[in-house]
């Protein structure tokens, strides 16, 4: 049974909860949770704190300056998988290269208009990581998605436009036509080519 009986206590648990929350999403290498409970504690009694400010400053820039390096190394070996999964892609039957380097392949041609950047459009897609990891569909939502042909990254605002309603396309993005070296959320990494069956199924 728990030790925290009243509404303060629980109140006070959820508070650490939604801070340990942040910390398992953001960590770094050696966190100390030990550590953290005690900062926290000096902080909100009014403590003289065992570690200096020019300590912490040290420590922080000495972590940022690692954690920065670990990013770079990674969204190298993730723009380096891109690249290399997209340079095979291109060798396959069916598949288009434009100049941009986004690739795609027809799956039904359509026989419709073919909207302009100014266009809004409705769509169904689904799109994966190069691995194959599902990162949104509009399929599984049940929901097609309606944004204007200019509101979207530069792979798809290309590919609509080649695109006759009725038409799906499978879409080779490329990270520079895609999210590039932000990534977007926690799914789409920095530098990562992306994969999309896009339908269009009006313009609007």
């Amino acid at each position: 049974m728990s030790k925290f009986t009243t509404l303060e206590q629980h109140a006070s648990y959820g508070i650490g909860l939604q801070m340990g929350q942040q910390l398992a999403d953001n960590p770094f290498d050696g966190l100390d949770i030990t550590a953290v409970a005690a900062g926290l504690a000096a902080a909100f009694g009014g403590t003289e704190p065992e570690v200096t400010e020019a300590q912490i400053r040290a420590a922080f820039e000495v972590i940022s300056e690692r954690m920065q390096a670990e990013q770079e190394a990674q969204a190298k070996v993730a723009a380096g998988a891109g690249d290399a999964f997209l340079a095979e892609n291109a060798k396959k039957p069916g598949i288009v290269t434009t100049a941009s380097g986004l690739q795609y392949e027809i799956i039904n041609a359509g026989e419709g208009q073919k909207p302009t950047r100014a266009d809004k459009v409705r769509t169904h897609y689904h799109g994966t990581l190069i691995d194959g990891t599902v990162f949104d569909s509009s399929y599984n939502r049940g929901q097609p998605a309606e944004f204007p042909v200019s509101g979207v990254i530069a792979g798809w605002t290309e590919a609509l436009q080649l695109m006759p309603v009725g038409a799906k396309y499978r879409l080779y993005i490329p990270h520079n036509l895609a999210y590039g070296e932000r990534g977007a959320g926690g799914a789409i990494k920095p530098y990562s080519a992306l994969i999309f069956d896009v339908e269009l199924l009006a313009i609007l």
